[in-house]
């Protein structure tokens, strides 16, 4: 990709993104992922409604007037994106790819992120680790990451969730906010996702696109799985086939909750052909409720 339209194409997802965690994601991102704990901050005097126990008893005795010790949010956290960038995120029917919209939310989480003071880091995986960029503040980094998502080819098409998950525990020794960016074409991570929301804060988001959902009747079809590379003719005019694509499709999306649900993960589904404020916003809000 020339340099001039990759530039463009980072400008691009900034002007959506930048915007939309400023005047909407960075206080509800806040609320939604707490920080280590309370530090103490400052004395001061003792105000009407005040508990009691907040009193400082040391400073209350030396001023001969009452004080109490004021606690603020240790608010600087680390967190760190799994974007999954296998050959399935190149899928899309409708609106834009899978892989284009995992770019727009890794950016708007990015950016709210830094707004709340918090290191950002990425984390590419397919059916291995690509690349890690290690976490960072500031706007450079951010579209850093931009441009990497938008230009990175990676050297394998399958997805492995657990490859991802077992590397980033062994990495990460602190506690870190983890969202896991994929559409979970994968099986047999059911271990390594609750090993690592035991230490880290994990939020999934599943990408799907409608075309994963049922078949189009339109004759013959060609079907080609982007990961493994097979391929099959299909006759889309049968009820019978198009309704096993949907049965499938189903039976595979009540698998992953059932999954997200015994590790305790919090998860959304987030799909190509629909906006994903609304969904976004309302996780954040049950996080901070």
């Amino acid at each position: 990709m020339e340099t001039t339209e990759l530039l463009k194409k980072v400008r691009a997802v900034e002007l959506r993104t930048r915007g939309l965690s400023h005047q909407i994601f960075s206080g509800e991102y806040h609320s939604a992922f707490k920080g280590r704990g309370m530090a103490f901050s400052e004395n001061r005097e003792y105000q009407h409604g005040d508990e009691i126990r907040a009193i400082d008893w040391n400073v209350t005795a030396r001023m001969n007037h009452p004080y109490v010790k004021v606690f603020e949010e240790e608010r600087e956290l680390t967190a760190i994106i799994l974007v999954d960038v296998s050959a399935s995120g190149s899928f899309g029917t409708r609106e834009r790819l899978k892989r284009e919209l995992i770019t727009e939310l890794t950016a708007v989480l990015a950016f709210s992120a830094i707004q709340n003071n918090d290191k950002i880091g990425v984390l590419f995986f397919s059916d291995r680790i690509e690349r890690f960029i290690p976490p960072k503040k500031g706007r450079s980094h951010i579209l850093r990451i931009i441009r990497e998502l938008i230009e990175f080819e990676p050297e394998g098409k399958g997805t492995n969730i657990t490859a991802a998950l077992d590397h980033l525990n062994r990495m990460l020794k602190k506690r870190a906010i983890c969202f896991l960016l994929s559409d979970f074409i994968d099986n047999g991570f059911d271990k390594s996702l609750k090993i690592t929301a035991r230490k880290h804060d994990v939020v999934a988001l599943r990408i799907e696109d409608p075309g994963e959902m049922r078949l189009p009747d339109i004759g013959w079809a060609l079907l080609h799985d982007a990961e493994t590379g097979e391929e099959a003719w299909v006759n889309t005019h049968r009820k019978k086939n198009r309704k096993a694509i949907e049965i499938a499709h189903r039976k595979r999306k009540e698998l992953l909750q059932q999954t997200f649900s015994k590790a305790g993960v919090d998860h959304i589904v987030l799909r190509t052909d629909q906006p994903y404020v609304k969904p976004l916003m309302n996780l954040f809000k049950q996080r901070g409720a």
